[in-house]
């Protein structure tokens, strides 16, 4: 608690002496300049670099409103219960004001005390908060709504709901207004002055900082893992990082991070970096860098970044090791991309994945949260026509926003108080340096991503297209970890859960505490949170969880069970050789969207393809990947059969929709 809430607002209006009260109204008439100076930028401003076309209502939220209040209309004693709880609420309100009884709130939006110490502010507090109650159960009384149209109406009365709390207005915010008392209203002009800069940040459309930039810089404090680029071509840096170990497991493990934002949440700081921790534990790893869509990559497609991309990077791998094969791993829509690479793999009769572990990432879109919200018909039209305005790019401004709009209490509304309200600078904070540090995307690949995934759910059905062939997801054979996290917003476990029993091979599902971000971004020492194991994959996910074991701590050692067994035996670490590419993390990573916007290109010294070796027929290569499956699974049930507990992989047979029972794997040594 910081010293305004120290005092009550009547205890600093009381103190205010006539010389601090001028000073207040100096500040003011300063603050009124500031705020003709930000008009006058918001006119004049142009957002270059990013087109929205003008539409009063892209997504479809008032058409939303208008099938919620039809349905209401068509409900009238649902409504008129409604609205009778409303009434019986203000009563209780008025009636807990009448004896003097003080309400608390364990919402932290209010957790200055004077919004229950001050009878004025409590009041504003409790009936802002019973309104609310109220118009979310007016969901309860619309029966006839479709699921989409419910999940929509949802969404947009909680962004309402949200925007609406007294503490999102000055005059209506306790603590804002003790703020400008206790600085003499110089809180109100540095308010404005960071949304000045903020609108600059934006190019004349308001950016929101969520954390000071300048205390950054991408190879200097973030991204630092030693390593160098090993690979280029117009998509991607493969990027192989120095050993830590002198021995390192032969199978290298090549990492597919999302596009939508950049690879170094993989290696923020020392401290958390899962980079590091990774070659500590004795790998050889290779993780993909994604170019940030410009003019010369505008129009990739879907089956560019699977050839491009997955297979470009694993080509080399191979080769370039002398591995016959690598052990993966896709974060979010990396991993939706290499489920799909792994599916045509699996048609191909291509064996160079012995495994694959997927962090937050979706592959059965059935119902895949809020972002179900730009899914629909009307919201994917408009995206094509944002992306048509923007010369076949998706503005990673425009992701970037989306994504802070599914949690508007915590990375938008929080930030419009402390910034521009009590004209605070934002603290420097590694992970939401990263998060504003937005990529653009191909539209036609974002395109394939709404219609196909979200849309219509191909992948999953056994109807997408990969490289000219349809493939099916229950051909992946190949021993699988998957990861979710029980809060994440973005990609709900529930989601990722039903997607795991579409996979053809044995299952091995976890499901971490926190959400999108810091569930699977938990280092080992930082010993928090929490997850979960189970050794069967049952119908459903409340199965899953009921029967399964809650371990303290990160899931990354849990993980390293299951994977260390099928990583290959220990070799001799060699360091990581120059290929004239430049050190980590390269160019591509360093790319920005103002200089980007400004026409600036990465490094385009893009690098040969490594020379193949005389491939193998695929009978010999079939007989070394099931030897080399055969192998872990012995050594792994010989670990499980020394363990007191039972395994925690669920053994699944290709193309079977049920669990066939539980597997050997211990949770001290893991079954591949």
């Amino acid at each position: 608690m910081d010293d305004r809430d120290q005092k009550s607002l009547n205890t600093l209006l009381s103190e205010q002496s006539p010389e601090q009260l001028q000073a207040i109204g100096q500040a003011l008439a300063e603050a009124a300049a500031e705020s003709h100076a930000l008009l006058s930028e918001v006119m004049s401003s142009s957002s270059a670099g990013m087109e929205i076309p003008e539409n009063a209502d892209p997504f479809g939220m008032m058409d939303t409103y208008g099938r919620l209040g039809k349905s209401l209309a068509t409900n009238p004693s649902a409504l008129m219960t409604a609205n009778l709880d409303l009434w019986m609420s203000w009563v209780n309100l008025w009636k807990d004001f009448t004896t003097g009884e003080i309400g608390t709130s364990g919402d932290k939006r209010f957790k200055d005390p004077e919004w229950s110490a001050n009878p004025a502010f409590e009041f504003m507090r409790r009936a802002y908060e019973l309104n609310a109650e109220w118009m979310l159960s007016l969901l309860n009384a619309a029966d006839d709504l479709s699921d989409a149209d419910r999940r929509k109406a949802r969404f947009y009365m909680r962004q309402t709901v949200d925007a609406l709390s007294p503490t999102n207005f000055f005059a209506t915010n306790p603590s804002a207004l003790k703020a400008m008392l206790e600085t003499g209203g110089q809180s109100l002009v540095e308010g404005l002055r960071n949304a000045r800069a903020d609108m600059r940040k934006g190019r004349g459309k308001l950016a929101i900082s969520q954390t000071d930039e300048t205390s950054f810089e991408v190879g200097r404090n973030v991204a630092t893992a030693p390593g160098k680029v090993v690979y280029r071509n117009r998509l991607i840096e493969l990027l192989q990082f120095e050993p830590a170990t002198e021995k390192v497991h032969a199978r290298p493990l090549l990492i597919f991070p999302p596009w939508i934002n950049k690879y170094y949440i993989l290696d923020l700081s020392e401290r958390n970096s899962m980079i590091r921790w990774l070659v500590s534990q004795g790998f050889t790893v290779f993780v993909v860098s994604w170019r940030s869509a410009d003019e010369e990559t505008r129009e990739l497609t879907w089956d560019d970044y699977v050839s491009e991309g997955v297979m470009a990077a694993l080509h080399e791998v191979t080769t370039r090791t002398g591995s016959s094969d690598v052990n993966t791993v896709g974060y979010c829509i990396g991993g939706t991309l290499l489920t799909s690479a792994l599916a045509y793999m699996a048609q191909s009769e291509d064996r160079r994945i012995a495994s694959a572990t997927f962090f937050a990432s979706q592959s059965d879109f059935s119902d895949a949260g809020d972002l179900m919200v730009f899914a629909d018909e009307t919201s994917r039209k408009t995206v094509g026509q944002v992306i048509e305005a923007n010369n076949g790019i998706m503005p990673g401004e425009l992701m970037g926003e989306t994504f802070n709009w599914l949690r508007p209490v915590d990375l938008v509304w929080r930030y419009v108080v402390d910034n521009y309200m009590l004209g605070k600078k934002p603290r420097p904070f590694d992970l939401l340096y990263w998060n504003a540090d937005q990529t653009n995307i191909p539209g036609k690949t974002h395109r394939t991503y709404l219609d196909a995934f979200y849309g219509e759910n191909r992948l999953s059905r056994g109807e997408f297209s990969v490289l000219g062939k349809t493939v099916s997801m229950e051909d992946i054979d190949i021993p699988v970890t998957i990861q979710a996290s029980r809060e994440d917003h973005i990609c709900p476990w529930h989601s990722i859960y039903r997607g795991a029993q579409r996979y053809g091979g044995d299952v091995n599902f976890i499901l971490a505490g926190s959400g999108h971000i810091a569930g699977v971004i938990n280092h080992p020492d930082a010993q928090k949170y929490q997850h979960w194991m189970n050794d069967t994959l049952p119908d459903t996910p409340e199965a899953w969880l009921a029967d399964a074991e809650e371990l303290k701590g990160s899931w990354w050692p849990s993980w390293m069970r299951w994977l260390k067994p099928i990583a290959g035996e220990m070799v001799t670490a060699k360091p990581v050789p120059d290929r004239g590419l430049g050190e980590a993390p390269g160019t591509y990573v360093k790319m920005r969207l103002k200089p980007i916007a400004d026409g600036e290109k990465p490094s385009t010294d893009y690098a040969k393809p490594a020379k193949a070796a005389p491939k193998k027929t695929k009978s010999t290569s079939t007989a070394a990947s099931k030897t080399a499956s055969a192998k872990a699974k012995t050594s792994t049930a010989s670990n499980a059969a020394k363990s007191k507990k039972p395994a925690a992989s669920a053994k699944r047979k290709s193309g079977s929709r049920k669990n066939q029972g539980k597997s050997g794997r211990s949770t001290s040594s893991p079954s591949a």
